[in-house]
């Protein structure tokens, strides 16, 4: 009878915090396919938006991309009663003789929303303004960059679009970043302006190449996403280098957490969805827009298409031996990127709904058959689970729902066989990323 009594418990924790949040839902409905499809098509007519490229025509280059997306962030703003603080965000890069070939200003583009209780607590969603050909130098010639990155692009305005009819905790930011296809301009100069400002960054989900279905492997898939991410961060110390090695956390660091975070947001509200953790910074040997906040140690990740086509980016507009290149709009698959939007859309909906992960996190239960753990309380947050994992599991498979506590053990469980972190979890039941522990508890 206890044991059916016992289960009854676990099952009804398990279904009373396992809740969906209805607006999510909402909010994948309304991220539209046509207002997408219509932006890409906007940013592609510029010609080219290449770093170098003009800075004066209404009609081409990058100066005209700017400011048109500028003006998009606007009219959102006028339309959810100035709810975005948009703005420039500029750094001056000299010329380096690589692929700076003059002095030139890098700008960014900003829109913030602000969170009601945490505004200076961040997520952030970017896309790349900048686009060029196969010379990374040539900065006239026609690049559209349909798909690299006006793909991303769109999406950070389009999740702008809908996400500005919500109040969240924490502050949204949605940004359009240059500079990235000359070396990473734009995200550092907004990581270095974060940083000087004490921004509290939650992360970053940097969006390049969200539209591609074709890879250039043949394989044509609409459902799957590769998530990026660091492993541990690069700003650790050598004190938490050597404790690394003795306790674990090797795939345990903040961007790791976050790409398990998008994970089991896009399966618990997207299930058709296929999202890949690649355990990778980056694609082999290249680079993106988060890495300069990773730099900074910023949680960062890039979420892009499953199946790249190389023949479709960084290349001169040609046709050779029966092959098309260049990264046209009939290449585009709209509906694609759609759907790589909503999964940021309700993952940025789901952090900024969410109370601050936990900090302080402490681990024990050396040679015991059990696993302590302590924390400090996080404000606002109704309860806290407590998650475990196989060492070879990618993600968090089982958990404990506790309330109100700072400290719990875990009966019948040998430290030694698993990985542990903690989430705190919301009054609306939205939970915050997992924290790994990082200290330990002594006998």
């Amino acid at each position: 009878m206890k044991k059916i009594i016992f289960l009854t418990i676990l099952l009804l924790s398990v279904i009373c915090h396992s809740q969906t949040d209805t607006r999510m839902y909402d909010i994948i409905d309304n991220i539209s396919t046509k207002r997408i499809q219509k932006d890409i098509t906007r940013l592609a007519n510029f010609g080219t938006r290449h770093t170098l490229s003009d800075t004066i025509s209404n009609s081409r280059g990058i100066g005209a991309a700017r400011r048109w997306i500028k003006s998009e962030f606007d009219k959102i703003s006028q339309v959810c009663n100035n709810c975005l603080d948009v703005f420039y965000q500029k750094n001056w890069v000299k010329k380096n003789n690589q692929r700076i070939v003059y002095d030139v200003m890098i700008v960014n583009v900003v829109a913030i929303q602000k969170g009601t209780k945490y505004p200076n607590r961040y997520i952030i969603m970017s896309g790349d303004i900048d686009s060029r050909v196969s010379n990374s130098n040539d900065y006239t010639s026609d690049s559209p960059g349909a798909n690299d990155n006006a793909s991303g692009m769109a999406g950070t305005i389009e999740a702008a679009r809908v996400l500005s009819n919500y109040s969240f905790e924490n502050s949204i930011i949605y940004v359009g970043l240059s500079g990235e296809e000359q070396g990473l301009f734009g995200g550092k100069g907004l990581a270095a302006y974060a940083k000087e400002n004490d921004w509290e960054i939650i992360g970053i989900m940097n969006n390049d190449m969200i539209g591609n279905i074709k890879g250039v492997d043949g394989v044509i898939d609409n459902r799957s996403f590769r998530i990026f991410s660091e492993p541990t961060p690069i700003t650790e110390t050598e004190k938490q280098r050597k404790s690394r090695r003795f306790y674990g956390g090797e795939v345990d660091g903040i961007s790791r957490q976050l790409a398990r975070f998008v994970y089991k947001t896009t399966k618990t509200y997207m299930p058709e969805m296929n999202p890949k953790m690649i355990y990778r910074l980056d694609r082999f040997g290249r680079g993106g827009h988060h890495r300069p906040f990773n730099d900074l140690g910023f949680a960062g990740i890039r979420i892009m298409e499953m199946h790249e086509n190389y023949t479709q980016q960084h290349q001169d507009i040609r046709k050779e031996n029966n092959i098309e290149y260049g990264d046209k709009l009939k290449f585009v698959n709209f509906e694609y990127a759609r759907k790589l939007t909503a999964v940021n859309a309700i993952n940025l909906a789901s952090i900024a709904w969410a109370p601050q992960a936990p900090k302080n996190v402490k681990i024990g239960g050396i040679v015991e058959p059990a696993v302590k753990f302590s924390w400090d309380k996080v404000k606002g947050a109704k309860g806290y689970k407590i998650y475990w994992r196989d060492t070879t599991s990618p993600t968090w498979d089982h958990f404990k729902y506790v309330e109100n506590i700072s400290e719990f053990t875990l009966d019948g469980i040998v430290v030694d066989n698993y990985f542990f972190g903690i989430a705190a979890i919301g009054e609306n039941g939205h939970e915050s990323m997992v924290s790994f522990p990082t200290g330990i508890i002594k006998k």
